[in-house]
């Protein structure tokens, strides 16, 4: 199904007005007309969430004039599971929400610090966001054809969060040391090579608290005028192996999926056009663990991906690899179709996984009333007051609000959860928290 816009609200709406009718032409021409109205996209299979960039730019007046159609399932699963990387800022989940982007998975590169302010910036505008992460590791072939290479892994957890959180944040904090002693000697060979590069510039493109990597370097690179874009600052010094390259300390990638399983995760391959030895990484990843692997692109499904996927019963993902640059090449935030039935293979995977890990968060303070045990079950949530605006007294009231906005009616009624709600209306709990 696609998305339709009514030509009438665009006509004499600031900057379309001056496009006319070769505004209408074009876009009716490329994408066609149903029912008077334009398609922003063809869904093919799934639903496009992109809008044009010059609808845009009018997204305030364009707003009420936009017809979504959707499927009768849960008000959250219909749209796409749509990963962003980078941290989120309240200023970015606005424009996504020009895009009617409603389901936004962050994978920041080995952190989850960002997902607090951006589940914060996503209730202001009615969006869900999946905590996740995009943890960088090595593959090893051991003893097998090919050589070492770099393999990204993404991690979706449930609105609670992982389980054994500390666990974790000490894994990925080891990652992110490793990343900042990495891009500190590319910086150096880069200054050997007599290419001048300052740590301070790379470390501000990077971002506050964000450990730089080679892509930061790289555009460090092109704002000295070292070389003429990111391309040319890979293909000459960054490459693996290149005269600039250095290796950091990033866990194998086995390991990083075996810990995402133990963390109530669901663990995906990133990206796996860009590996030398996708066959054997993937089968080395599926028997540790791994849950799916990325197929769809903004260019469409590539179908080397989706067979391999077949092959080894992996549930198919895809996204747009969105940073939120706005640079040139660049894919725009929905830019894949991902289809229904992928979110749907998904949900079913994640689920079970998702509420598991909520089941044994909640369980392990019952068992525990500590204040770290109590940190597991808010640490995406801190900070908030309570509908009525005083904090709760009672974990009934607690694992009340928490589970409607983790979990579905179905799952709620689950005897497990009646059982462990029905604990926790004997425990007195003194915390402000909102649901999601």
């Amino acid at each position: 199904m696609p998305h339709l816009i009514e030509p009438s609200c665009v006509n004499g709406v600031g900057a379309l007005w001056k496009k006319g009718k070769l505004f209408g032409n074009k876009f009716s021409r490329k994408y066609g007309v149903k029912d008077g109205g334009w398609y922003t996209r063809e869904g093919r299979e799934g639903f496009g969430v992109g809008l044009w960039k010059e609808i845009r730019k009018e997204g305030s007046l364009l707003s009420n004039n936009i017809v979504f159609s959707v499927g009768a399932f849960n008000n959250w699963e219909v749209v796409l599971v749509e990963r962003l990387l980078m941290t989120i800022q309240g200023k970015r989940i606005s424009a996504e929400l020009e895009d009617r982007v409603k389901v936004l998975a962050l994978t920041d590169h080995d952190t989850m610090s960002g997902i607090p302010e951006a589940l914060e910036a996503a209730r202001k505008f009615g969006m869900r966001i999946i905590p996740g992460v995009e943890i960088s590791t090595m593959f090893s072939p051991r003893g097998e054809s090919g050589s070492e290479e770099p393999v990204h892994v993404l991690a979706y957890y449930s609105s609670c969060g992982p389980t054994r959180c500390e666990e974790l944040e000490k894994f990925l904090a080891n990652i992110r040391d490793g990343r900042y002693l990495r891009a500190k000697n590319m910086v150096l060979k880069l200054n050997n090579l007599k290419l001048p590069l300052k740590w301070e510039h790379v470390a501000k493109i990077a971002g506050k608290g964000v450990a730089p990597g080679r892509l930061h370097v790289a555009r460090a690179m092109v704002e000295a005028g070292h070389v003429e874009n990111l391309r040319q600052a890979f293909a000459r010094y960054l490459y693996d192996g290149g005269p600039a390259y250095s290796t950091g300390s990033e866990p194998q990638a086995e390991e990083a999926v075996k810990l995402i399983c133990e963390t109530g995760g669901v663990a995906v391959l990133a990206h796996p056009w860009a590996l030398k030895n996708p066959v054997t990484i993937v089968r080395r990843l599926k028997d540790a663990g791994l849950h799916g692997i990325e197929v769809y692109r903004s260019d469409g499904k590539l179908a080397a991906y989706n067979d391999l996927a077949d092959d080894y019963g992996l549930v198919k993902l895809g996204g747009s690899d969105y940073h939120g640059r706005g640079g040139q090449g660049e894919s725009d935030l929905g830019s894949v179709n991902l289809p229904v039935l992928a979110v749907h293979d998904f949900l079913k995977v994640a689920r079970p996984i998702w509420c598991n890990a909520i089941r044994n968060i909640l369980e392990s303070y019952i068992k525990e009333p500590s204040d770290m045990n109590l940190e597991q079950i808010t640490r995406f949530a801190r900070n908030r007051n309570s509908k009525g605006g005083s904090p709760l007294g009672c974990g009934k009231d607690l694992i009340d609000l928490c589970l409607s906005s983790w979990l579905t009616n179905e799952e709620r009624q689950n005897p497990e959860f009646e059982a462990i709600k029905l604990k926790f209306s004997n425990i007195s709990i003194n915390v402000p928290i909102e649901s999601n």
